[in-house]
């Protein structure tokens, strides 16, 4: 699909907000869904806007031919129950309705979407007249601990030559949901469907943009959500462990399947060194890892604001290693 972004020019298409941490990681007995429709948008009171979103389909369709109105799953929000179990691990449950592409471009793609928003720090509330797709986003780390990061093709309409981590979104055909029809008969299991829809889809957008095999990639561990400011996009990020050392997946990658969103994979070192105290022998070795993290850093203000609020909550998934 083709997104064409609107670029507002007082806001960094490259900030963020972050809607969620968890920087403990969270695996799926941790993560749940609640699929409704009570987390559908809602259409705005001015009918001119509501008729600008067919307006501007209509006429993005006309410009390219190729563009199609699939479903995605709306972002409505979260709960967050503390850890009160033996593992005081928290659980996270994702409020998440359906919305549609054409919807998406025009609201949160339109030049108009600032418009449907309304004033208020609860983002569900602010942002309940748009269609904000839940997308999805992972920082995956090789066997000999480099982060994988792409470089958009200048081909693609959303973002073209920014850094990106490989991603997309979960989506509702691969649960067999086409509608709310039938769904409150059916919603444990709907439910509990969507959300392992929410760990299957990050694995299936890495392998098919870094062209891993799928056994070679770790359980997701979800991190947190961050927020877009430019459209108010949301994603959903993940860590991810890959078994195969950085040269395997460059040679991986020539043959990926999405690899044309792309023109080059990179693999930065990391290491869990920092914040520690150095002595002389590793003095040499610290040089190196704050070169690495810088170059991280670099390519980070190069991000679209939701994946540079990826790379904020792995920090803090990673500064959470640290203290444990």
């Amino acid at each position: 699909m083709e997104n064409q972004v609107t670029v507002t020019n007082n806001i960094d298409p490259c900030s963020f907000k972050l809607l969620l941490s968890c920087p403990s990681g969270l695996y799926p007995s941790k993560v749940s869904v609640e699929f409704s429709e009570a987390y559908d948008r809602i259409p705005h009171p001015d009918v001119n806007l509501e008729k600008a979103i067919s307006e501007i389909w209509e006429q993005r369709s006309q410009n390219n031919r190729s563009l199609y109105n699939g479903t995605k799953f709306r972002y409505g929000g979260y709960k967050l129950h503390s850890g009160g179990g033996s593992d005081h691990e928290p659980h996270v449950c994702l409020h998440l309705g359906l919305t549609d592409y054409r919807t998406f471009v025009g609201t949160n793609l339109s030049h108009l979407w600032e418009s449907f928003l309304l004033p208020s720090e609860d983002d569900s509330i602010c942002c309940q007249h748009t269609s904000s797709p839940l997308g999805n986003g992972a920082i995956v780390e090789t066997i000999d601990k480099k982060i994988l990061v792409l470089r958009r093709s200048n081909n693609v309409g959303e973002f073209p030559g920014y850094f990106v981590f490989p991603g997309g979104h979960p989506e509702p055909q691969e649960t067999g949901i086409a509608s709310h029809q039938h769904v409150k008969e059916l919603a444990e299991s709907i439910n509990n469907t969507v959300s392992q829809e929410m760990f299957d889809s990050i694995v299936r957008e890495v392998v098919e943009e870094i062209g891993v095999p799928a056994p070679s990639l770790s359980l997701p561990a979800f991190i947190g959500i961050s927020r877009r400011e430019l459209n108010v996009r949301p994603t959903a990020f993940f860590f991810i462990k890959c078994s195969l050392g950085s040269k395997e997946v460059q040679q991986f990658y020539t043959s990926a399947q999405d690899g044309f969103e792309s023109t080059q994979l990179y693999a930065v070192s990391m290491s869990y060194y920092f914040g520690q105290s150095f002595c002389s022998e590793q003095r040499y070795g610290l040089y190196f890892y704050l070169k690495n993290m810088i170059e991280l850093e670099n390519m980070a203000s190069r991000m679209p604001g939701c994946h540079r609020g990826g790379f904020a909550l792995y920090k803090l998934m990673f500064d959470s290693m640290k203290s444990t």
